[in-house]
């Protein structure tokens, strides 16, 4: 591949061919509402590019072009290529980092930091983990140009922690306009033998902070046995009682699902719960509303931010509280509907073309 030219804004595509998650699908979608942006308001010289691996999948975006590495790149390890061999290859550059983490070599960079949940929610990760990010996060935060982030409390909270300066951090905040997009596949209501409207979606994830073993306890009491809890994601029954949570009955895993499957769920559920400890965005619950599913969640985080006055808050610590509030959602069609509505508009005030064009924007002044 040819290096990247001066003025041109380099996305670090190391996450492409990764497995999925809610970080990369964020970076999917800037990139992708970038593109759309680009036509006719590249001022000031500036083109954009993807630097990627060989050999993985990347979208045929129409005015970001894709550059490979070079033939002797591709046996280093995801690491070493991208603190050492992205900013060689971009040297000349301007590096955006959508995942967290970028190259420290490279300053002339901008990186966005989701969240600080490595040190809020230590738990949660393993001790190799958080030291690496840790690590990572100190020199990020005061070598790069630009560090981003997805809310104001997000914000805050890298603030506190010491990884940069407010007047360094920019906050754009995520769309939710791509579930609109997809078509509803309703496979899993059949696989599953689901009622419509009669049961609650949530995340299958062990996490601490996620904080699912609320909902454990809610469902396996007598008001909700007969309610479905559908998990979605990874998490297996198994790993949930590995970690001493008693399973109901009534809970139903879905596995790891294709977006389409996931929609159709969440446009048919009652409700979806959303009982995280912490969140940097929460972007679960503003899909949810998109599609017209109510929201209850706890109000901790970035979700009173994200989700304003549009989801059904609840004491996180309380199963007797999440029975009575799902109960509240599904019962009462007056709730349900007002949620629905709130959502909506709620919702409407997420777009991906908004975040590109903060994104866009900011790093052009840079960049100017």
């Amino acid at each position: 591949m040819e290096r990247i030219a001066s003025k041109t804004i380099a996305f670090n595509g190391k996450f492409f061919g990764a497995g999925p998650t809610g970080v990369h699908k964020v970076a999917e979608e800037l990139i992708a509402a970038t593109d759309a942006l680009i036509a006719g308001q590249a001022a000031n010289g500036m083109d954009y590019a993807v630097v990627a691996r060989d050999g993985v999948e990347v979208p045929p975006y129409r005015h970001i072009p894709c550059v490979r590495e070079r033939p002797w790149a591709r046996r280093m390890h995801k690491i070493a290529w991208e603190q050492f061999y992205l900013p060689l290859a971009s040297r000349k550059g301007f590096i955006l980092n959508l995942c967290n983490l970028g190259p420290l070599l490279h300053r002339n960079s901008a990186t966005l930091i989701h969240d600080a949940q490595v040190y809020s929610a230590p738990e949660s990760y393993s001790l190799s983990f958080r030291l690496w990010y840790k690590f990572l996060f100190f020199f990020i935060g005061k070598r790069h140009k630009i560090i981003f982030t997805v809310s104001e409390y997000s914000k805050r909270e890298l603030v506190h922690y010491g990884v940069a300066r407010a007047d360094k951090i920019v906050v754009v905040h995520n769309g939710c306009d791509h579930v609109l997009q997809i078509r509803p596949d309703d496979r899993q209501i059949a696989v599953l033998d689901l009622d419509r409207r009669r049961y609650v979606v949530a995340l299958a994830n062990t996490q601490k902070h996620k904080n699912i073993g609320v909902l454990l306890k809610a469902f396996a009491g007598e008001p909700l046995r007969d309610v479905p809890l559908v998990l979605f994601g990874g998490a297996t029954r198994a790993d949930f009682e590995s970690l001493g949570h008693a399973v109901p009955p009534n809970v139903r895993f879905t596995g790891r699902i294709a977006d389409a499957e996931l929609v159709g769920l969440l446009a048919n559920a009652g409700a979806l719960a959303f009982p995280s400890l912490t969140e940097g965005f929460g972007l679960p619950p503003l899909e949810a509303m998109a599609l017209g599913c109510p929201v209850v969640a706890a109000p901790f985080g970035a979700l009173p931010e994200v989700c304003g006055n549009a989801a059904l808050y609840t004491d996180p610590l309380s199963p007797d509280a999440w029975r009575l509030n799902i109960l509240s959602v599904l019962n009462d069609e007056a709730v349900r509907q007002s949620l629905i509505s709130a959502g909506h508009r709620q919702a409407g005030g997420f777009t991906w073309k908004r975040a590109a064009r903060d994104l866009f924007e900011t790093v052009k002044a840079v960049n100017g």
